[in-house]
């Protein structure tokens, strides 16, 4: 339990500033709630910190992966509050400055604000899960609190609705999964991933292992938001507020990551002259995921007018493409980040959440006059036009964000996706690969769609076009975001990002998770029978 404990700091920093941060929500003093976001801020900069220096390998078959992810959390993390600050209670504490009275029953500012560390602490818990109860409990605080953050976002009906539908795909895949875990468990006799990938691997898989296996996989599809079980997730990302349709976009598909290549590491990457590859019952089935994926994705993306739901499907799309690096595994254990699948989805997560937050705080600066004399954010294409001329840096970071997201070089998104086809090719599949680089051009056109409206088009007249609000933190979130898309692609800072990546993707092969292991469950139990 101690050493449990010891590899828990990072999580612990953010649940006790959750827990700080939701008390100051409920403060009558005005300046004091304010500085819920920066403290917010402070705790998962600490969990950084201590995840980068307390963070040691965990029992399992991706021993470096915890320190890596808790790291990356906790960097995109940091750029996904800052841009949400501003939103939560505008309107409320617009009229308290106006004169109205406080009343801390309807402030949801500390909630707010406590609810998304907890969901951060739940993606870190993830990354160093190294048991099922573990996980599943990791993974339902993760997604509990996105539930209640999509309903406030807004104050506006569509998010409450949004927020309802979120919980009805999260429930149903909770569901899947959790049933899929008690088969796993029923089969090996343990919840330990270390004991578990050595009785799965000890020989050919049970029939009921197997099926537990498959159910958990699916399950945990609603979380990256894998076709057929995307159904909702534009409408979410609609009714939701942009800075939290992007935290949508990585925290939860970030999970999803993390669990999944655990979870398939149980049964490990068979190697030898025939090439590398999952179980053929498993390899089946996330082929059919990634290729209707990522097809769906960009082929329902070229028909929307809205930003965030080309955004939306922007994000399945790119489940899909990580799935090819799922495909591929670890690459027969090596360490090169062209090589291992699994290192190249870690490397992915990084650069598809840098680039997305870049693309989500642009609409979230963009507003207009809503019908019942508020205001909403302005999030049709056409709003975007002319954006370079009326607000340079908004205009550029919608540019550089779509660019990147396409993955031209000499952008960050490009390097991030070569290692997935790379890995893919080097794993054999060379037809998923082939229509990873189909899906890449279809995305083209609405990725440049955007870029173009926001570069070439000219201005819509003054006082028809959105207005351009003058939130600070958002304008500075985007502009990190976008800089990072620039700068980390053309210095050292991509091949130390990737270096870091590779090391966190090396698979453990069930020999060295024996050598370490308690004694052999029964045969039977072995069996799945």
């Amino acid at each position: 339990m101690v050493e449990k404990v010891a590899q828990l700091w990072p999580e612990i920093a953010l649940f006790v500033g959750a827990c700080v941060v939701m008390v100051m929500g409920l403060s009558p003093d005005r300046s004091t709630r304010r500085q819920c976001g920066l403290l917010s801020m402070v705790a998962l900069a600490t969990a950084g910190f201590l995840a980068w220096y307390t963070t040691p390998p965990t029992p399992g078959p991706l021993p470096y992966m915890a320190m890596y992810a808790k790291v990356l959390v906790a960097g995109v993390g940091l750029l996904l509050l800052m841009l949400m600050e501003g939103g939560v209670d505008r309107d409320y504490e617009a009229s308290v400055v106006r004169g109205g009275t406080y009343d801390p029953i309807r402030s949801t500012t500390g909630e707010f604000w406590a609810f998304a560390l907890f969901s951060l602490t739940g993606l870190m818990l993830c990354a160093g899960a190294d048991d099922l109860i573990f996980l599943f409990l990791a993974l339902e605080l993760t997604s509990l609190p996105t539930y209640i953050m999509v309903s406030l976002s807004t104050a506006r009906n569509r998010s409450m609705e949004a927020g309802v539908k979120y919980f009805f795909l999260g429930a149903l895949g909770a569901a899947i999964f959790l049933y899929g875990f008690a088969l796993l468990f029923g089969a090996t006799g343990t919840t330990s991933f270390a004991e578990m990938q050595r009785v799965l691997g000890a020989g050919p898989v049970g029939d009921v292992a197997m099926l537990g296996l498959l159910l958990a996989v699916l399950g945990i599809a609603f979380k990256i938001a894998a076709v057929p079980m995307h159904y909702y997730t534009p409408d979410v990302y609609q009714g939701a507020s942009s800075p939290v349709a992007a935290f949508l976009a990585f925290v939860p598909k970030a999970a999803g990551f993390f669990s999944i290549m655990s979870l398939l590491g149980l049964v490990g990457w068979r190697f030898g002259a025939g090439g590398e590859s999952l179980p053929e019952m498993l390899r089946i089935v996330l082929w059919a995921l990634a290729a209707l994926t990522m097809t769906v994705g960009n082929v329902l993306a070229l028909w929307q007018n809205s930003v965030k739901r080309i955004l939306a499907y922007s994000s399945i799309a790119h489940s899909g493409y990580m799935l090819v690096g799922v495909i591929a595994g670890p690459g027969g254990g090596g360490a090169s980040l062209s090589r291992n699948g699994l290192s190249a989805v870690l490397f992915y997560l990084a650069t598809y959440g840098v680039m997305t937050i870049a693309a989500f705080a642009v609409v979230a600066c963009l507003e207009r006059r809503a019908a019942d004399g508020g205001t909403e954010e302005a999030e049709d294409v056409a709003d975007l036009r002319g954006l370079c001329k009326r607000d340079p840096l908004l205009g550029w970071t919608m540019v550089i964000s779509a660019v990147g997201l396409l993955g031209l070089p000499p952008l960050l998104g490009f390097f991030g996706k070569l290692p997935l086809f790379a890995a893919g090719i080097g794993a054999g599949e060379v037809p998923l690969v082939l229509i990873l680089g189909v899906n890449s051009a279809i995305a083209a056109y609405y990725y440049l769609r955007l870029a173009g409206a926001a570069l070439l088009a000219e201005p819509e007249a003054e006082g028809v076009a959105p207005r351009v609000a003058r939130h600070g933190a958002r304008r500075m979130a985007g502009a990190i975001a976008a800089t990072a898309v620039v700068v980390v692609a053309v210095t050292g800072a991509g091949s130390w990002l990737g270096a870091r990546a590779a090391e966190a993707g090396r698979f453990r092969p069930v020999e060295a998770a024996a050598s370490a292991a308690e004694p052999r469950p029964t045969a039977a139990a072995s069996q799945g029978r």
